[in-house]
């Protein structure tokens, strides 16, 4: 078993805060048999990290190699000038710039995607264009409708910018604000809360840019109801144009106490587009963190048939 190679890619687009270049990082996971030749890009949640998979990517490295992903403003990736750059569109070009690269490297490769929540949206947008689009795809507690409660949860903690005296206590703060991740124990929850820590300042910080919350609370406040209603319905109607124009055969995961991807809207996924299966996990709220056994064999079981 190897460890991942932090590694990086100039994207174009939206200016990095210190102008210049802006570059994505990612982390490799060389295949250990051998198998580079079958790719399987991880992108996470809309605050977390590519770290967030090493469990996952551990298990897959004896059968393809791995590239975990830092989206823009987050983890080791360039934070942006514009902070309404902070959206799926910004992301989606940026990972087309990766994937180009990985194919470029090796003719013929197999890339699958898995996609935790945001990780997924971006899946959905790089799965509706056939130059760009996986060979299977796992979509990770989301879909084309994403419930308004989950926002609103998200919304008081996303963008604050706590510091903490300690490691432990900001690995505590993560726990208490990702209680839908499920049970993990203290050694499972501290490999997923690390990562996510920087110090600045002789402080204990979260990694990712503030900012990102800017377009998020721009979304989400200081307009009227009606406005904000007809805002999301077409939000709505273009996933759902980009989900029904994914051909590769696609997963959904689901924590059955999740509260951004409804069952009702599983099912409206299950019966146009791609035709999903959807795997749900007993316990898990939104979203399963890919670390569990079942949760893991699950992915594994996808990827790797035949």
């Amino acid at each position: 078993m190897t460890e991942p190679q932090l590694q990086h890619t100039v994207v174009g687009g939206a200016a990095a805060r210190e102008g210049g270049p802006r570059c994505m990082a990612w982390w490799d996971w060389r295949s250990t048999g051998g198998r580079d030749d079958h790719v399987v890009v991880c992108v996470h949640g809309l605050s977390r990290q590519g770290r967030d998979f090493d469990t996952l990517a551990r298990a897959l490295q004896p059968f393809c190699r791995v590239v975990a992903v830092d989206v823009a403003g987050r983890g080791h990736s360039d934070w942006l000038a514009d902070p309404m750059a902070y959206q799926v569109p910004t992301y989606v070009a940026d990972l087309a710039v990766l994937l180009q690269q990985l194919r470029a490297q090796r003719p013929g490769v197999r890339i699958d995607w898995v996609g935790t929540s945001m990780g997924g949206l971006i899946g959905m947008g790089v799965a509706a264009q056939p130059l760009l689009a996986p060979t299977r795809l796992v979509l990770n507690d989301v879909g084309p409708v994403v419930q308004w409660e989950a926002l609103m949860r998200i919304g008081t903690y996303l963008g604050l910018d706590p510091d903490f005296d300690s490691a432990q206590a900001a690995s505590d703060y993560l726990a208490s604000i990702s209680q839908g991740f499920g049970p993990h124990t203290p050694e499972q929850w501290r490999a997923l809360s690390l990562p996510m820590l920087r110090e600045r300042g002789g402080r204990v910080r979260l990694h990712y840019d503030p900012a990102i919350a800017v377009p998020f609370k721009a979304m989400t406040q200081g307009v009227e109801t009606q406005v904000l209603r007809e805002a999301v319905r077409a939000g709505e109607a273009a996933l759902w144009d980009l989900y029904d124009a994914i051909a590769a055969p696609t997963l959904v995961l689901r924590g059955e106490d999740s509260d951004l991807l409804s069952m009702d809207t599983v099912r409206a996924m299950q019966a146009r587009g791609p035709r999903p299966r959807c795997v749900s996990f007993a316990g898990v709220g939104h979203a399963p963190t890919l670390v569990a056994d079942d949760q893991v064999r699950a992915v594994l079981d996808f990827l790797l048939s035949p």
